[in-house]
């Protein structure tokens, strides 16, 4: 027989939530940063293949 869930109470609600923002805000901060990092070309653990000039 289905039985209804307990109510989470607004402050673990509000928790969950929280991490729950976090972890995009953490993700959104390591693409900023890496795409930084890759317009400035100070890059070392991510590789770009650069145009020569031949190709242009």
């Amino acid at each position: 027989m289905a039985v209804p869930k307990k109510r989470t109470s607004i402050s673990k609600k509000r928790i969950h939530r929280n991490n729950w923002k976090k972890k995009g805000y953490l993700a959104a901060l390591k693409a900023f940063s890496l795409a930084k990092s890759i317009y400035t070309r100070n890059s070392k653990s991510f590789f770009v293949q650069q145009k020569s000039n031949k190709d242009l």
